[in-house]
């Protein structure tokens, strides 16, 4: 046994403290839901087979018994059972990710978490009305956007929209044009792909035949 095995021992006020394996923050096909249902039990609702019939519609699909479980556990827990936070990145693949593409769980939850963060709320706004000035080429909202975002408190947007202020006839061009560089970087990206598959050990002249062969 090693130290700090015995420090971990002699450092647990209670047995539960000592249960901190993997298997107790495995994912289950619940997780996406288990905000709903606690919603639905702070409002009075404890009957499993009704919660069980709600969920199902929203995408659910596991079985009953998985959610009889987890209320059960809230009626006899001595300490409140609620779901799980989602993680940062799943966050952030919710707030990037096409509104019409989420799932009703899905949306459900990036819901609750812009409820109970105001600069996460704030953030999806800004994010998702970039992404339309972006797809739809609508360059001339780049300054309502600025002055949006420099309203909240938010400095990383703020950096953003200071590196947007450098270069602001460019980047109003970019979201306006339909012209864009992607051709280049993709002979670019042809050309160091050329230049890996030796291994860095050609000289100019022999990288500048690949080239012209691959053409």
């Amino acid at each position: 046994m090693t130290s700090r095995t015995v420090k971990k021992y002699a450092d647990a006020a209670k047995p539960e403290d000592l249960f901190t394996g993997q298997w107790q923050n495995r994912s289950s096909v619940l997780d996406l839901y288990k905000t709903y249902l606690d919603d639905r039990w702070s409002e009075g609702c404890t009957n499993a087979w009704k919660l069980w019939k709600e969920i199902v519609p929203l995408g659910y699909k596991g079985s009953y018994q998985r959610v009889r479980a987890y209320l059960h556990k809230k009626c006899t827990s001595p300490r409140p059972v609620t779901a799980r936070p989602p993680s940062p990145r799943a966050v952030a693949g919710w707030i990037l990710r096409r509104p019409e593409t989420l799932t009703e769980a899905e949306e459900l939850q990036l819901k609750t978490v812009r409820a109970h963060c105001p600069e996460l709320d704030a953030l999806t706004r800004h994010v998702r009305s970039f992404a339309t000035m972006l797809t739809e080429r609508q360059g001339e909202c780049l300054p309502d956007w600025l002055d949006a975002v420099r309203r909240d408190n938010l400095p990383s947007l703020h950096t953003l929209a200071a590196g947007i202020d450098r270069d602001h006839d460019a980047v109003i061009a970019g979201l306006t044009l339909p012209w864009n560089s992607g051709a280049v970087e993709g002979h670019v990206n042809r050309i160091k792909m050329l230049k890996r598959q030796v291994f860095g050990r050609a000289g100019f002249a022999l990288l500048r035949k690949r080239v012209l062969l691959a053409r």
